[in-house]
């Protein structure tokens, strides 16, 4: 089964940014889209960015200008470059293989104002 591991989280000031990464066990990675998602506290997990494998990119109204999803298919990793980061995307952060039910432990993102 394959498994994530999400990195690069933390705490920030407003304006500031952090570059997360999300490697893949498998090479599933290089052959599927894949996505991240955020989940505040008592919200419901929203996506934030998708790369196809063939690196067509598309992101939430909220991040689009402030964010930068990209892959690297040798490392079997994906990023996600935030900058200007705002105390609204205080939030988890995981990524998913599209079609693919499995999860990582997610990295925590703190953005104070």
């Amino acid at each position: 089964q394959v498994q994530l591991v999400e990195s690069g989280g933390g705490l920030v000031q407003a304006g500031g940014s952090l570059r997360l990464s999300c490697a893949a066990s498998e090479i599933i990675f290089s052959i599927r889209a894949v996505a991240w998602y955020r989940q505040a506290p008592g919200n419901q997990r929203e996506l934030v960015a998708i790369i196809a494998n063939g690196g067509t990119t598309t992101y939430a109204d909220s991040v689009k200008g402030r964010f930068t999803i990209s892959r690297d298919n040798a490392r079997n990793t994906v990023y996600l470059q935030m900058n200007d980061l705002k105390p609204e995307d205080t939030a988890g952060y995981y990524c998913n293989i599209v079609g693919v039910p499995t999860w990582g432990q997610g990295t925590q993102v703190t953005v104070s104002s």
